[in-house]
C-alpha cells in the first residue's frame, strides 16, 4: 500500500499528518507540497527523522500566494505518480477554516475520484465544527514531543505570524490526528459551508440547509411571525436585503406580502428567481452599500429601494458599516441577528446614534446544537435575536 500525502506547505505534513510518516519501517509515502510543486518520496522502511528532516528543509516563509495548482493540475500530478488501486490519497479537509488548505482538500479530492483513488480527509483546523471522524491517531508522548520539537525548531516564524492562513496556534497542533472519508456531495457541503460570503459558498444550492434544518425552519418561522406582527401586508413592500435563495422570501409571500428581495451573489439570486415565483416579488442585485447610496446622502441616489420596512435578517455579520442604516429610504428597519454580535457590533452604535429608536426586541429563537452535512458534523447555532428600528422624527 502507498500512500499519497498532497498538502499545501512541508509543515502540513508534520502537524496534521505526522502519525503516517513517523513510524520508522513505516510504508512508503509521497508528499505533494502544492506551494512549491515539489514531491518527496519516501520509501518503506526510511525513518521518521530522515523524513522530517527532508520536510523541514522546505518550511517556508508565510505567502500569502501559496494556493491549490487545481482539480486540472492535481489530477496530472497524481497520475504522473503512478497512483493505482493500492495507492491511499491523505488531503486536508474542505471545511478546514483554512480557506488554503480547505480548497486543496476539495481540489484534491475532485482529482482523486478522477482516477478512482481513495482519500481521507484530515479534520485539521475547525473550530466551529465537531467532527465525526472515521479513523483517529492518538499520538504517543514520544510523537508529540517530536511533533512540538519540529514546529519550535523549523516553524518558530509561525508560532507569530500575522498571517491568519499559516499562524500556528494550540489548536492546530493536534495530539490526536483525525480522518474521515467523504462522498462529493457531502465534501462540497463542506467547502460551502465555510466559505462565508465567498462565491463559492453557492458552490451547492442551500449550503445552510434551510430547507431541511429543525432550527433554521423555527428560526424562519419566527421570523415571518414577527414581521407579521410588526406591520402588516397592506402597509407597504418590504425589501429584504441578502435574500440569499429565498427561504424567508418565500414564507413573506405566503404571508400576502410584496417583497423586494436583493441579493449580489449571482448564483444564489438566480435560483432564488427560479425557486420563488410571484407578481409581487421583485429580483435585484443590490447590496446594503448600494441601498443605502453608498452612505452618501441618501439610498435613492444609489439605486436604493423605496420599502415600507428594510429587512437586515442575519447578514450584518461581515464589518458592514451600521451607518448605512442612516440613508436608506425607509423610517422601519427590522434587524435579526445572534446576541453576541448585537452585543458588540450593534447596540454600541445605536447607544451614539441619534437617528433610530430600538421600539421592540424579540427573541426569535435560542441557541442549539445541531448536525449538519448529513451528520458528518455538528455545531451550535448561535440564536436569534429581532430588533424593530424606527426613524427618529
Amino acid at each position: 500500500m502507498n500512500d499519497i500525502l498532497v498538502v499545501l506547505r512541508a509543515e502540513d505534513a508534520v502537524v496534521d499528518f505526522l502519525s503516517l510518516l513517523a513510524p520508522a519501517g513505516g510504508t512508503a509515502a509521497r508528499v505533494l507540497l502544492c506551494d512549491t510543486g515539489e514531491t518527496l518520496s519516501f520509501a518503506a522502511g526510511t525513518g521518521s527523522a530522515e523524513r522530517l528532516t527532508a520536510l523541514a528543509a522546505r518550511v517556508r516563509p508565510a505567502d500569502g500566494s501559496a494556493a491549490s495548482p487545481g482539480t486540472a493540475d492535481l489530477t496530472e500530478r497524481l497520475r504522473r505518480l503512478g497512483a493505482d488501486g493500492g495507492t491511499r490519497v491523505w488531503t486536508h479537509s474542505p471545511a478546514d477554516t483554512r480557506r488554503s488548505r480547505g480548497r486543496v482538500g476539495r481540489d484534491t479530492a475532485l482529482a482523486a475520484d478522477t482516477l478512482g483513488l481513495p482519500v481521507r480527509h484530515a479534520v485539521g483546523h475547525s473550530p466551529y465544527l465537531q467532527f465525526v471522524s472515521d479513523l483517529d491517531h492518538p499520538l504517543g508522548r514520544r510523537e508529540c514531543a517530536a511533533k512540538l520539537r519540529f514546529v519550535n525548531t523549523h516553524c518558530a516564524h509561525l508560532l507569530d505570524s500575522d498571517s491568519p492562513e499559516h499562524l500556528l496556534t494550540t489548536g492546530r497542533v493536534p495530539a490526536t490526528e483525525r480522518f474521515f472519508a467523504s462522498g462529493a456531495e457531502e465534501r462540497e457541503r463542506l467547502y460551502a459551508l465555510m466559505a462565508s460570503l465567498d462565491d463559492e459558498a453557492a458552490a451547492v444550492p442551500d449550503p445552510w440547509e434551510f430547507a431541511t434544518s429543525p432550527y433554521e425552519q423555527r428560526r424562519l418561522d419566527a421570523t415571518t411571525a414577527w414581521v407579521a406582527r410588526t406591520l402588516a401586508p397592506g402597509d407597504g413592500r418590504l425589501v429584504e436585503v441578502g435574500a440569499c435563495e429565498g427561504a424567508l422570501t418565500a414564507r413573506l409571500l405566503d404571508k400576502g406580502y410584496g417583497v423586494a428581495a436583493t441579493e449580489p451573489n449571482p448564483a444564489f439570486r438566480e435560483r432564488l428567481a427560479r425557486q420563488v415565483r410571484s407578481d409581487r416579488l421583485g429580483v435585484h442585485a443590490h447590496g446594503l452599500e448600494d441601498l443605502a447610496g453608498g452612505g452618501n446622502g441618501g439610498g435613492a441616489g444609489g439605486g436604493g429601494l423605496p420599502g415600507a420596512a428594510y429587512l437586515l435578517i442575519e447578514m450584518l455579520y461581515y464589518g458592514q458599516d451600521p451607518g448605512l442604516l442612516d440613508t436608506l429610504p425607509t423610517d422601519l428597519v427590522l434587524v435579526a441577528l445572534e446576541p453576541e454580535a448585537l452585543d458588540t457590533r450593534l447596540r454600541p452604535w445605536l447607544d451614539g446614534n441619534g437617528v433610530w429608536e430600538c421600539t421592540d426586541e424579540t427573541v426569535l429563537v435560542r441557541p442549539a446544537l445541531e448536525a449538519v452535512c448529513g451528520g458528518r458534523a455538528h455545531l451550535r447555532k448561535r440564536g436569534s435575536t429581532g430588533l424593530v428600528l424606527r426613524r427618529r422624527a
